[in-house]
């Protein structure tokens, strides 16, 4: 059936991210892109600085040019490093000074999300209302969802919306599109209900289009409620296009009801919608979770006669589906069929390995795939870090973790906060306080607080053996962090959890 339901014409048009065209302003064109050494240079400045003046004097002293692209990816650095958000924030300031300078927009959005992060949303307004006054077209809506988001996560959806009214006097038009970013941040990071709700009581206030529509659809997770919206859509006048049925695939396939979903893509190519990469994936995906890994390889063969090209995503769905079903065998055969057709496996295809491998307890496969992972340039994330450090944890595997914890500082992945106290348990229970000692102070260089409970239990030990002056040593390192800004609303716990047992392999998360 599903030969006879896919032979479709692939339509040109692709779903981009709104960062491709995100406007950009130089203060001067810059003819060669930042080398690396720059970036880490000036990234081990900023995690290093105690001071503004400090950051200002050391930056200056380098001789480094600032340009737009090296801001970029330094922020970029810090971001995916988990790196200090109060001295990125003195080094965003710092750059912003200059007279005549513009950040771009993605070094906005970028800091924004430093901040949310660590909920510093006194700075985030800070930095909106100054942005405000130099750029205002810089703020879009996409930053508008960067924040929002990071808000609520936090915060109550009576306070998100509070929040989001506040952007009608940064942004240059309260329109539609902020509208839609406030919807898409409640289904992504509250409920359904909550978003439908929202939406019915500011309805009136803006005009909602196809995408309004798209966004409440693709929230929902029941398929009798999908159903609904969908037809209180059409009563409205608004014409389902591929995005919106796309929705509705995909809230079937999740819901293994794939007749149905079959049903949904004969409709499209009755209406003339041919079905693309993310039609397909959602089939794909849906397959495996019926227990037929084999009939959805088979889709990622017919799509190519058809001309839609699986992209990583696609390929990431069907290796989830035999990682499933424990058939390794398959799954790193279609890794290597990948790799063959010029698509590179991202830290997602290799997370689904290192979920099997973890829950399987076996070091030796992890430790060949990691090696392969770094060989191949993809540098894990914190999810492949958090299924390394604690397997290695298990085994007691020092060597090994020690040397995730060197490839954390030497090429900036991961999240030191949670991977750290894993690795101080290790070295802890083995009597390795030299190593300890080394990484706690690492950690601290990279502009990292290393937790309480990780300082208490070094302490401890060290104090066993007489190691006083070492203790004098890490507390006054510690001291550096004594000087952060409180978060609004009081302490909170700022330490991120992972669900080691959920993977998200579909395009609603495709990054680089």
């Amino acid at each position: 059936m599903i030969s006879r339901i896919l032979l479709f014409q692939q339509s040109p048009s692709r779903y981009v991210s709104s960062f491709s065209f995100l406007p950009f302003k130089f203060f001067c064109s810059d003819p060669k892109p930042p080398l690396n050494n720059d970036v880490n240079t000036v990234y081990r400045i900023i995690t290093s600085s105690t001071s503004s003046t400090n950051l200002s004097q050391s930056l200056k002293s380098t001789g480094i040019f600032l340009s737009n692209d090296l801001i970029d990816k330094v922020l970029k650095r810090v971001r995916f490093s988990h790196g200090n958000p109060l001295q990125a924030f003195q080094f965003f300031n710092y750059t912003g000074k200059r007279k005549g300078f513009y950040h771009t927009a993605f070094s906005l959005d970028t800091m924004l999300y430093i901040l949310g992060r660590s909920r510093k949303f006194d700075q985030i307004w800070e930095v909106l209302i100054d942005m405000r006054r130099k750029d205002q077209s810089l703020i879009t809506s996409r930053t508008m969802q960067v924040v929002l988001a990071r808000i609520a996560k936090v915060c109550s959806v009576r306070e998100t919306v509070a929040s989001f009214r506040r952007f009608k006097k940064l942004v240059s038009e309260f329109d539609t599109a902020c509208f839609n970013a406030l919807l898409r941040t409640l289904c992504q990071e509250k409920s359904m209900a909550d978003a439908r709700n929202v939406y019915h009581s500011l309805k009136h206030d803006f005009r909602p289009n196809m995408q309004t529509f798209n966004i409440l659809l693709s929230g929902w997770k029941s398929s009798e409620e999908a159903e609904g919206f969908f037809e209180e859509m059409r009563g409205l006048g608004v014409k389902p296009d591929v995005v919106s049925y796309n929705c509705l695939v995909d809230v079937y396939c999740k819901g293994r009801e794939m007749d149905k979903a079959y049903r949904v893509v004969e409709k499209m190519r009755d209406e003339e919608l041919w079905p693309d990469v993310i039609t397909y994936t959602s089939i794909i995906g849906g397959l495996g979770l019926v227990g037929q890994p084999d009939k959805a390889r088979e889709v990622l063969k017919e799509m190519k006669e058809h001309g839609c090209y699986p992209d990583v995503a696609a390929y990431n769905a069907a290796i989830r589906n035999y990682c499933i079903a424990k058939r390794l065998g398959d799954a790193y055969s279609l890794m290597d069929e990948m790799v063959g057709k010029g698509l590179c496996p991202n830290a997602t295809t290799y997370n689904l390995f290192f979920r099997v491998f973890y829950w399987s307890n076996d070091l030796k496969s992890s430790c060949r795939l990691y090696q392969r992972m770094m060989d191949s340039g993809c540098l894990p994330n914190t999810q492949s870090c958090m299924f390394l450090i604690r397997l290695f944890r298990r085994h007691e595997m020092v060597g090994m973790a020690l040397k995730l914890w060197n490839d954390m500082v030497e090429k900036g992945f991961g999240s030191y906060v949670l991977v750290s106290d894993v690795l101080f348990d290790l070295l802890c229970d083995m009597g390795k306080l030299v190593e300890a000692e080394k990484c706690f102070s690492e950690m601290i260089e990279q502009g990292h607080k290393p937790s309480n409970v990780s300082f208490r239990r070094i302490k401890v030990l060290m104090e066993l053996v007489n190691k006083h002056e070492a203790i004098k040593n890490l507390k006054e390192k510690m001291a550096v962090f004594r000087s952060s800004i409180q978060l609004s609303g009081g302490e909170k716990n700022l330490t991120e959890t992972l669900d080691l047992d959920s993977l998200n392999v579909n395009h609603a998360s495709r990054k680089n």
